[in-house]
């Protein structure tokens, strides 16, 4: 029962939303003080508070009592270097998916993603819905990449291609940090709209506008042609095989025939673990592939591997060159 217990996570979550770690401060607060800046119910306020004191997240000074967080606690703040709060609270877009897996049963029994059955609409919809969800969800991809992108931007030798597509490249994080890497590199985005609007933001802020843009629109449309690499950074494992295939399609379509597909991954086998794939299909119907089952992916849209390089944290950099075969 200790591997199923929801009394747990779920107060967890549930002071991660309500900021309590915040709000309590290091010098502590009342049950009180919590409830009324939290805009919750007292007593019911102070139950959570106990628990939470119970395992471990808060303490509790007697007189008077003051709820004050726990270095363990403290790591649900927003500014914690851990930076888990958004996957936390139920009102980012990593916390609400997260909420999900209640409706797992679900998926496994249909095979069909659990977000949808929840929420009424597929994950990306609403990020397009709601625009906190997806500024929540850019910051995220943001976290993840704080420390993988400038290895990235240095594990590969960019400056093979002068010009490169970052399809589906959020606000630009990475890009960014390849051509800071490799000052003889352009590079462009290609997001949706609010996502790109980020990243046009983010290469003025960096001094980029004469090598970097931003493009709006989808990666199951056609793509901007001629350019020498199409990147895919953390984007084919949200999408199940159908899905994915479209997508290094698209690519391969707009490459010159010299062109390249580079994809970022997570891999299976190399540190990514099966929660993490659980979630992938719960949540989009994706999945973590190994790197055979990339190669083969790629294989069948006109694409034959060149090399892998590992990256930290379980992901690779895989490059693939167009087939002469590819069409």
């Amino acid at each position: 029962m200790a591997l199923a217990d929801l009394a747990t996570p779920m107060a967890i979550r549930v002071a991660a939303t309500l900021s309590l770690v915040e709000h309590a401060g290091t010098e502590g607060a009342t049950a009180e003080q919590l409830a009324t800046v939290t805009g919750t119910e007292t007593e019911a306020l102070r139950r959570l508070l106990d628990h939470l004191v119970t395992i471990g997240a808060f303490g509790l000074d007697a007189e008077p009592a003051r709820y004050r967080p726990t270095s363990l606690g403290a790591q649900m703040s927003e500014a914690a270097p851990e930076g888990v709060k958004p996957l936390l609270d139920i009102t980012c877009a990593g916390g609400r998916a997260e909420l999900a897996f209640v409706d797992l049963l679900e998926t496994v029994t249909t095979g069909a993603p659990a977000y949808p059955h929840r929420y009424g609409h597929d994950f990306w919809a609403d990020l397009d819905a709601e625009p906190k969800l997806r500024r929540t969800f850019d910051a995220q991809m943001n976290w993840r990449f704080r420390e993988q992108a400038p290895e990235i931007a240095k594990s590969l030798n960019w400056s093979r291609f002068p010009d490169i597509v970052d399809v589906g490249g959020g606000d630009g994080q990475l890009l960014s940090e390849i051509l800071h890497a490799h000052p003889g590199v352009k590079g462009r985005v290609l997001d949706l709209a609010p996502t790109a609007t980020a990243a046009a933001e983010r290469f003025a802020a960096d001094g980029l506008e004469d090598r970097a843009s931003a493009i709006s629109g989808s990666f199951f449309d056609p793509l901007p042609a001629g350019a020498d690499a199409y990147l895919l950074s953390d984007i084919l494992h949200d999408w199940d095989d159908e899905h994915a295939r479209k997508i290094l399609t698209e690519c391969r379509r707009a490459a010159t025939p010299s062109g390249s597909v580079v994809v970022v991954e997570p891999v299976r086998g190399h540190g990514v673990g099966t929660g993490m794939d659980l979630f992938m299909l719960m949540c989009f119907g994706g999945k973590e592939r190994t790197v055979d089952e990339l190669i083969e992916l790629a294989a069948h849209c006109g694409l034959e591997f060149h090399t892998s390089i590992p990256v930290t944290n379980g992901r690779m950099v895989l490059e693939f060159t167009v087939a002469s075969t590819g069409g």
